[in-house]
């Protein structure tokens, strides 16, 4: 029974690993955690902790697409990505400061596992190699464009790394890498593809913890409240899971951050087949940086869900036609002129596509 309690009581996220800074290298830590939009809204990095070698293909309703191919050691995952989170977070320090930056950044190991809450230990310059390679060798193919442009050859999210020098027992110390120009150009883009994250991230001990922290950041901005269908979240996420057994872990882990509040920033609730992501309370006080659409002063006029009748398959207009419309202007970040115009024509399309409910 105490063994129960215990692990019932138990914090979710991983321990503080580096709770008091370094005197001497405490910038690192105050470049604040930023993430490339792209990466947050679709599933580019795997959520399996073992080697994930099955090629992937995503594509959503506005024609955005990608295809992952994996390496050797298996497809880029969620961890991974933290290596990228760091090299753009010291980028846009710079940037703010009024520095020049380059694709090739150099960097100490040891500051990158600290500053990511990552083990310092042997084990964790083993993992932050094999990161190295997964991110290096993992190809990448799509049409979803970075800082205005749009890539259609395949690359890789960092085009190269290289070990600097080494200390006397072999640990990497000094790393260079060379991110590829399609992670550079969002940087370039002055900031408008590039979103502030919270320190906690690191902490979050499972991928889908960390997906639906990315997903709830991209989405809500500063709107009180987004949701998605279930089965919509499982594609969104790249969970390779059964809907059925996803369904058992996103339950889990909701119930387990509205005891623990551990996810930062965000509340989620699983009612019937929608989760629903809201904004806690000072959130928008603590990030201003979010490109976000009134998308809550959107008022269509009664006539036009008479019209909407018509033409809905069968869906559940309110609860769920009236949501995934404005998910696509989120996505497409546009507020059209005609509004009633706009969603009459996006449900023609969406019944005509998918068939009746």
């Amino acid at each position: 029974m105490t063994t129960e309690i215990n692990k019932t009581e138990r914090d979710p996220r991983l321990p503080q690993r580096h709770p008091q800074r370094d005197f001497f290298v405490c910038d690192i830590f105050d470049a604040v955690p930023k993430s490339d939009i792209a990466s947050m809204e679709h599933p580019l990095f795997t959520l399996s902790t073992k080697p994930d070698m099955n090629p992937r293909h995503y594509s959503n309703k506005n024609g955005d697409w990608v295809e992952l191919n994996p390496s050797y050691l298996g497809l880029a995952t969620v961890f991974d990505r933290d290596i990228l989170i760091y090299c753009i977070s010291q980028c846009m320090s710079a940037l703010n400061e009024g520095r020049e930056v380059h694709r090739t950044l150099q960097f100490s190991a040891h500051d990158l596992l600290k500053a990511t809450n990552r083990d310092t230990s042997d084990k964790g310059y083993i993992g932050f190699a094999s990161a190295l390679e997964r991110l290096r060798s993992t190809s990448i193919k799509t049409n979803i464009k970075m800082g205005g442009e749009e890539v259609l050859s395949g690359f890789g999210f960092i085009d190269k790394y290289e070990v600097v020098r080494e200390t006397r027992d072999g640990r990497m110390q000094g790393v260079e890498i060379t991110l590829s120009d399609w992670i550079f150009s969002a940087i370039n883009a002055k900031g408008k593809d590039i979103l502030t994250i919270s320190r906690d991230y690191f902490r979050l001990r499972k991928p889908l913890e960390r997906r639906l922290y990315e997903l709830a950041r991209k989405c809500c901005g500063q709107n009180k409240k987004w949701h998605f269908r279930v089965k919509t979240l499982h594609e969104r996420t790249g969970s390779t899971s059964t809907l059925k057994e996803f369904r058992r872990m996103l339950k889990n882990i909701i119930e387990t951050n509205t005891k623990h509040q551990h996810i930062p920033d965000y509340t989620f609730e699983l009612k019937n087949d929608l989760v629903i992501m809201r904004p806690r309370s000072g959130f928008t006080d603590v990030y201003d940086d979010t490109p976000t659409l009134s998308l809550d002063s959107i008022q269509l006029r009664p006539s036009t869900y008479e019209v909407i009748r018509k033409y809905s398959g069968g869906y559940d207009v309110h609860g769920f036609l009236v949501p995934e419309w404005k998910e696509m202007l989120a996505i497409k970040k546009s507020i059209p002129t005609n509004p009633d115009g706009s969603f009459i024509a996006y449900v023609k399309w969406y019944v005509g596509k998918h068939g009746a409910a």
